[in-house]
């Protein structure tokens, strides 16, 4: 297990390990919700929006994934870094991320919608 992130209404529980996958479960049954797949290598870190309604994932191939959590849609996919993109975290308003990677950057990104 590499990353995991509650909710913001800590009902649900993301979890990233080396599968290339996000698996959201039900923190009050422990049941898997659904699945996220997109990404093409390792993801490492996981952050949600304020508002619940997104979740972001890092990867080791320098990309970040916009997921919509309802509907395990992805939304968008960030390409900026070149190596392994942890941490990640958006402003308390959702409307920014930050991400950093172990290609010495930081970027901040305006979240599409």
């Amino acid at each position: 297990m590499y990353s995991l992130a509650f909710s913001p209404d800590n009902s649900h529980l993301a979890s990233v390990s080396g599968d290339r996958t996000v698996k959201l479960w039900d923190v009050q049954s422990g049941q898997e919700i659904r699945t996220f797949r997109g990404h093409r290598d390792r993801i490492y870190s996981l952050a949600y929006s304020p508002d619940g309604t997104v979740l972001a994932s890092g990867s080791f191939d320098g990309t970040i994934k916009l997921w919509n959590v309802e509907t395990g849609q992805e939304l968008h996919t960030l390409h900026e870094h070149t190596d392994l993109v942890e941490p990640l975290i958006f402003s308390a308003d959702g409307s920014l991320l930050v991400s950093g990677s172990f290609d010495s950057t930081v970027i901040l990104w305006g979240v599409p919608r």
